[in-house]
């Protein structure tokens, strides 16, 4: 398919509509933006056919732990750890940093000790690594299913919102069944199939689908996310700053930060550092804004690191060329302790 040269407006929307109400039917989704179903399904085909845009689901953390590791890099290894490193289901996310820490990666583990086991043994003795720096998610703020284009108006996000409000039954807990998993997996590639398609690479009947996937999403145990090229969307700089917020009101501070329009990923983490935010901007110049803008509202504030992010290789299991789109996908997976195959993670 033709590579998408710009996005307009009508794409812009058609991705905030799905990033709101993720497995709404086009017919909902034309009525809100203005288009009639069979367009709206065309222009998505369109996006996601040139790699410009896609949906994927994942789990929330109920199952596993998330750590986020820096790893200091030779500069000769870092082209061949960046390959290798794509296809590890564990490692969900990989930039290439500014910094002492030449990779960034988001880490899914089991528990603690499989966690511990995947940042010392795993990542740590692969060559060209001089250093790993790993620190555990302890609470999550707001990450990239929470954040919106911002197109439409009020009107039409509260139309979107009323339709897709879930029950409110209470999550499960611990590991997931396997037919969640499989489904959750199904996901993963597209989160926008189709009830008979998911049932027929599941191994389920249709109905049995539909009810595990609506209590997954009233429970609040998937998480699901449209992206785009953020590029074409104008957000070209990703910029992450590692945040040392003192004392009580930590909390407060942290959910201040996650509205910020600019924040794709807000969250508590361990270290004097004990907060991690990632923003998209419009340009490099925009750190140094934003920074005086987050201080000024928050004077007790200390931003221990910053550093940009000069090329996002894996976004959530999406792997992407250097223009940003998306060209393949990797299940995500979370790595179990002492796991000899270092390629792949067990299942969540």
């Amino acid at each position: 398919m033709a590579e998408v040269a710009e996005l307009t407006e009508t794409d812009l929307a058609l991705v905030e509509a799905l990033q709101l109400h993720p497995r709404a039917p086009w017919s909902r989704i034309g009525t809100v933006i203005g288009i009639d179903a069979t367009t709206a399904a065309r222009r998505w085909r369109r996006l996601t056919g040139s790699g410009t845009a896609w949906m994927t689901a994942y789990p929330t953390h109920r199952a596993s732990v998330v750590g986020y590791v820096d790893l200091a890099c030779a500069p000769a290894a870092v082209e061949p750890l960046t390959r290798r490193l794509l296809s590890w289901g564990p490692v969900f996310s990989i930039e290439r940093t500014t910094g002492d820490h030449q990779l960034f990666l988001g880490v899914a583990a089991r528990d603690l000790p499989a966690l511990d086991d995947f940042a010392t043994r795993r990542l740590g003795s692969l060559s060209g690594v001089r250093a790993v720096r790993l620190s555990v998610c302890t609470a999550v703020h707001r990450e990239g299913s929470g954040w919106l284009v911002h197109t439409l108006n009020e009107r039409q996000r509260a139309d979107l919102r009323e339709a897709e409000r879930p029950g409110r039954r209470r999550p499960a807990t611990g590991p997931y069944a396997d037919g969640d998993r499989r489904l959750l997996l199904a996901l993963g590639a597209d989160a926008r199939r189709g009830h008979a398609e998911l049932a027929r690479e599941c191994g389920l009947s249709e109905t049995t689908v539909r009810r595990r996937l609506r209590r997954m999403i009233d429970g609040g145990e998937i998480h699901f996310r449209c992206d785009l090229t953020q590029r074409l969307a104008g957000w070209p700089v990703v910029a992450t700053f590692r945040v040392a917020v003192p004392g009580p009101g930590a909390e407060t501070v942290a959910k201040a930060l996650a509205g910020l329009p600019e924040t794709r990923l807000c969250s508590s983490v361990t270290g004097t550092d004990n907060l991690l935010l990632s923003v998209w901007l419009r340009s490099a110049g925009d750190c140094v804004a934003l920074e005086e803008r987050i201080l000024r509202r928050h004077p007790g504030l200390r931003i221990g690191e910053r550093s940009i992010t000069l090329h996002t290789a894996k976004r959530m299991g999406r792997l992407l060329d250097r223009e940003g789109r998306a060209r393949a996908h990797v299940s995500m997976t979370a790595a179990a302790d002492g796991e000899a195959d270092d390629e792949y993670g067990a299942p969540f």
